[in-house]
């Protein structure tokens, strides 16, 4: 089952959104919770930020990580220093493990460009033992990511043939409100619990906002890098405009919120 995530590079990936999701990591694991002697799976893992903040907890008996994207696997087997964590690819609907092998599984900022999100989450049930938890988060596109609505936003207003992406961007699988919980629910899941998650992204310069999207991380990354020189003239400096609002460039910073969802394993 593919992702809809599009990759060109595990560093451009970092700047786009790893950087963030280290920051939204420690929240879904206060958020699922953890015990002593704990199994736990990481499904979807990316470059590692959920992974190896896991591994601060020396507590941990396990870290299995998989993700779809084979420059991912790469990149998080590179980093890895500790025995307790292992990484591979794998199908997040067609997870690698026995049944009931797993304390928690967690999913941070995956599900959603997962097509079959609602097969991904019966997975993650699948693997966790009765009484462990799964967890899940993902962006709230539409009210809870400022920053990058903005460029969205901003780019429709000089191409209506971005108006469909837009679409696609603010309603990815469990985006809706309630969406994740009715799916956990489906699954199976006893005691679900939905809430938001609240981050800061923070840039330093349009620069730094700008150059990962420009160069063809994303979704928008990947509308941005098919566009005519012309056009792609005219985005950048709307999304210039639109970061300055009128003031000098320099640091910038936008809230952003995350869906949460946990389960109990019956």
């Amino acid at each position: 089952m593919p992702s809809s995530f599009h990759v060109e590079s595990a560093d451009g990936y970092e700047r786009l959104m790893g950087r963030w999701s280290k920051r939204l990591a420690p929240k879904l694991i206060d958020f699922a919770g953890l015990a002593d002697g704990d199994r736990v799976l990481d499904v979807g893992c990316g470059t590692g930020s959920l992974a190896f903040t896991l591994a601060e907890r020396p507590s941990l008996r396990e870290i299995a990580a998989i993700d779809y994207s084979p420059v991912f696997v790469e990149a998080a087997k590179r980093r890895n220093t500790d025995p307790r964590i292992t990484i591979q690819q794998a199908d997040a609907c067609a997870l690698p493990f026995e049944d009931k092998r797993f304390d928690r599984a967690m999913s941070l900022l995956v599900l959603h460009f997962v097509p079959e999100a609602g097969k991904a989450v019966s997975e993650m049930c699948r693997v966790v033992r009765p009484d462990g938890v799964v967890a899940a988060t993902v962006w709230d596109h539409y009210g809870g990511m400022s920053g990058m609505r903005m460029m969205w936003d901003t780019v429709v207003m000089l191409d209506e043939n971005a108006l469909p992406q837009r679409r696609r961007y603010c309603f990815q699988p469990m985006m809706r409100p309630g969406e994740m919980k009715q799916s956990f629910i489906a699954a199976g899941l006893a005691d679900v619990e939905e809430t938001s998650l609240l981050i800061r992204m923070e840039y330093t310069s349009f620069a730094d906002y700008w150059d990962p999207i420009a160069a063809g991380e994303g979704p928008l990354g990947k509308y941005v890098a098919g566009l005519d020189p012309t056009r792609r003239k005219a985005v950048d400096a709307a999304l210039r405009a639109a970061y300055e609002a009128g003031e000098p460039d320099g640091p910038r910073s936008f809230a952003s919120v995350a869906w949460a969802c946990r389960g109990r394993v019956v």
